[in-house]
């Protein structure tokens, strides 16, 4: 009987189910929206329980489409958002608070209040992170603290607390296992990326029991059984949806680059064994553990990528699909001056503004929707610029290939530009659905599914290279008004 992998893609705004089969192929695949909350601004939250009701329901789903049943997956891998925070009941399994997502600003202020404290050194050293609201640990703070009687049952044992695997996790094993793996772990601003550990000195000040924290495993694991149509499936391979990306783009040597068009952009640069400290606020990650050894990235975060691309279809009414911003941005050759800077939920690498907002700039009466979506498109573009620089300014070396996957990457203009402003090749792959394919791909190693990383790299290839065509000038010039528009963008917010 043919086996197949499972991959579960819990992502920021829908549930997926994605079945793999031995050459990487996509077999099937199902997907779910799930309810985006906004109570407040610069809140942003899920619904654990949907989003358990909507992933149960896509592997169904799935498993239907296939012709498959549970006895045929050889095993399961889960890649899920990251840093976005679910506390729950042991003993019920309910959540006591909706999830925090990784976008929410509320914990801002406390933030602040962190770095002038001196912690800012401390922390980075130890986690490779920037103190920002952006991690799950001032989220997990606030919970215990806002949540009533969240702090005593934390202290007396009753609480679990989770990223999106966790939860995952705690579901489909019925309660029996409470566990992430070292990447997502890496995310929370509470472990020790150094030594594998949760850190002492950081659950103290962040104020944190211990006993509410999972328990960390490698990456490439078997982390217990799944049951799924009362059949048990190993769960083997979790990672955070970035450093899945990196894997499913085979990003497996030392100085190769991709970047995953999403809700937001992530870019990670493969690094080795080694941990490269920033000196261009970007962030420092585990990659993965697989076989013991432990690999790391490191990270440029955009915050507003695809969800700019949303805003123009649910906040301005000016696409009524997605798809339909190509279509509108190519009646201008040209945004003619427009710049949109999307820090909607502040400004992630290299700038780390938590207060910026959005900004749009350079509009005359002759600016139309179509200019407003070039630009729109176009800063996505730009972004991810700001953070390969950073980039190459810490690793030392000029990136020559740009590997790029997620949703956006289907949009030629928007890759074409994104080569034309970092005058470097951007390589789609055959096979886009990299974080899926990174999550079974670790689950599959475990179990023998497939014999090595090397025969892995066997399946990557590659479906279109886009080359630089803009001129110097032209591209020296937009450049630098990009910089413009976001300096001003943070001036706005630092003018409060």
């Amino acid at each position: 009987m043919e086996k197949y992998i499972l991959a579960i893609d819990a992502g920021t705004t829908s549930s997926r189910s994605i079945v793999f089969d031995k050459k990487g192929n996509c077999r099937s695949t199902a997907q779910k929206e799930f309810t985006q909350i906004f109570p407040q601004p610069g809140w942003v939250e899920h619904d654990a329980n949907e989003i358990w009701e909507t992933q149960i329901n896509t592997i169904n789903e799935v498993l239907v489409k296939s012709k498959l049943t549970a006895n045929q997956l050889a095993a399961i891998g889960i890649t899920n958002q990251r840093e976005t925070t679910v506390v729950w009941e042991r003993s019920s399994g309910k959540p006591i608070y909706n999830a925090i997502v990784w976008q929410d600003r509320r914990t801002a202020s406390y933030c602040d209040e962190l770095k002038l404290a001196g912690n800012r050194e401390t922390i980075q050293q130890k986690t490779g992170l920037i103190i920002d609201a952006y991690f799950s640990a001032t989220k997990l703070n606030w919970i215990l603290e806002n949540v009533p009687d969240a702090r005593r049952k934390a202290e007396n044992g009753e609480l679990a607390f989770g990223t999106i695997d966790s939860w995952l996790i705690w579901k489909l094993s019925n309660g029996k296992i409470h566990a992430t793996d070292v990447s997502n772990a890496s995310r929370t601003m509470l472990f020790n990326i150094h030594t594998c550990q949760w850190d002492q000195d950081l659950l103290q000040l962040f104020n944190i029991p211990f006993s509410i924290l999972p328990e960390v495993k490698a990456s490439s694991f078997i982390f217990g059984d799944a049951n799924l149509q009362d059949t048990k499936v190993p769960i083997a391979g979790i990672a955070g949806d970035q450093q899945a990306a990196l894997f499913g783009q085979m990003c497996v040597q030392p100085g190769m680059v991709k970047n995953t068009y999403g809700t937001g952009c992530f870019m990670l640069m493969n690094t080795g064994t080694v941990a490269m400290n920033s000196k261009n606020n970007l962030l420092t990650t585990i990659a993965w553990k697989i076989n013991d050894k432990t690999e790391y990235a490191l990270e440029g975060s955009v915050f507003i990528a695809g969800a700019v691309i949303q805003w123009l279809r649910d906040g301005l009414k000016m696409i009524s699909t997605s798809s339909e911003v190509e279509i509108l941005a190519q009646q201008v050759s040209d945004s003619e001056g427009v710049y949109i800077v999307p820090s909607f939920t502040g400004l992630g690498a290299p700038h780390w503004n938590q207060q910026a907002r959005g900004s749009i700039f350079g509009l005359t009466r002759g600016s139309s929707n179509s200019h407003i979506a070039k630009a729109a498109l176009e800063s996505i573009a730009y972004q991810t610029f700001d953070v390969l620089k950073a980039m190459e300014a810490d690793a030392g070396i000029n990136i020559a290939e740009l590997r790029v996957d997620g949703g956006a990457t289907i949009n030629e203009q928007l890759m074409q530009f994104q080569s034309d402003i970092l005058n470097t090749k951007v390589v789609r792959p055959k096979i886009t659905e990299t974080t899926a394919l990174g999550a079974a791909y670790l689950a599959g190693l475990t179990i023998g599914f497939w014999n090595s990383i090397n025969e892995i790299q066997q399946q990557w290839q590659i479906e279109k290279v886009f080359s630089a065509t803009m001129d110097l000038e032209k591209r020296t010039k937009k450049i630098k008004e990009w910089q413009r528009a976001v300096n001003a963008s943070i001036a706005w917010a630092d003018e409060k």
